[in-house]
């Protein structure tokens, strides 16, 4: 129980955070301007062109029909390998993305940043929903992957890679124009707050699972 509250504790802390921030982009945007201006000309500098070709790659990733590509295929895989709470908890948390992303947009209705896009993006700025499928999404592979990948040294190197893009798929947005530092930061609390409120009760149906026999140990 206690584990369970210390999740919950987590997740509602990052949620409250990301209503103060959602608060301040709806309502007092100008509050933000110094702070993500500040960080977009940190991150973008002279837009070189190895940076740019890297992060245009990256941003990818991203996008909604390559992360129901291959999410596709890792359930595919999940339910072959018979671990079906894992598959519930990538296409769940898949499907509540777009969900998410859908909704939110529409209620703040945050225009993207002013300056230079170097990729098409159409719609509003906020939240990101690459950072939010960053979040939510590769961040439900890495639970998967820290818990039933055995070997060692290939779980470390999964765990980082991961950890990795997590962390660069948000910033190749801000990199690249189409979004706000404070539109990224606030996918990612939103993503991490509900991974967080998720946990206990994934961790309660993997378990009764396996104890029963419905799933692979």
């Amino acid at each position: 129980m206690q584990n369970k509250q210390s999740y919950w504790t987590r997740g509602s802390f990052c949620l409250l955070l990301f209503v103060i921030l959602g608060y301040t982009v709806r309502f007092y945007p100008q509050n933000l301007v110094a702070f993500d201006s500040g960080i977009q000309t940190a991150v973008r500098g002279d837009l070189p062109t190895a940076l740019t070709t890297f992060f245009t790659s990256l941003t990818k990733i991203g996008n909604m029909p390559v992360i129901m590509g291959w999410v596709a295929m890792a359930t595919i895989f999940l339910l072959w390998k018979r671990y079906y709470s894992e598959a519930i908890l990538l296409v769940g948390n898949l499907a509540l993305t777009g969900l998410l992303v859908l909704i939110l947009k529409n209620i703040y209705q945050r225009p993207r940043p002013g300056i230079e896009h170097l990729v098409a993006e159409k719609g509003f700025s906020f939240p990101s929903g690459h950072a939010l499928a960053a979040s939510l999404v590769i961040g439900s592979v890495l639970i998967i992957v820290s818990q039933n990948v055995q070997a060692g040294w290939l779980r470390r190197f999964l765990q980082g890679s991961l950890i990795l893009l997590i962390l660069a798929l948000p910033l190749s947005r801000v990199y690249l124009g189409v979004h706000y530092p404070s539109d990224v930061i606030g996918s990612l609390l939103l993503g991490f707050g509900i991974l967080y409120l998720e946990f206990p009760a994934y961790q309660r149906l993997r378990f009764r699972w396996r104890f029963t026999g419905k799933q692979a140990r």
